[in-house]
């Protein structure tokens, strides 16, 4: 059995470059202006893996995690 790697939203926001810092993350995800498979998401410990769609700022980013 594998286990799918796994990343938070914040984590992923971050990593992308999408947000400068945790705080920010934090601020726009809780102010309802992350989707993830198009559904407003308010977690930020919210677990994503690869195939997740996360939307910000009108962009669409497809998690892939190796």
């Amino acid at each position: 059995m594998t286990q799918d790697k796994i990343i938070t939203l914040a984590q992923f926001l971050k990593w992308k470059g999408l947000v400068q810092t945790g705080g920010e993350a934090k601020h726009r995800i809780q102010g309802g202006e992350v989707l993830v498979d198009n559904l407003v998401e308010t977690r930020r410990g919210r677990k994503l893996t690869t195939g997740h769609q996360v939307t910000i700022d009108g962009n669409t980013y497809v998690v892939e995690l190796e």
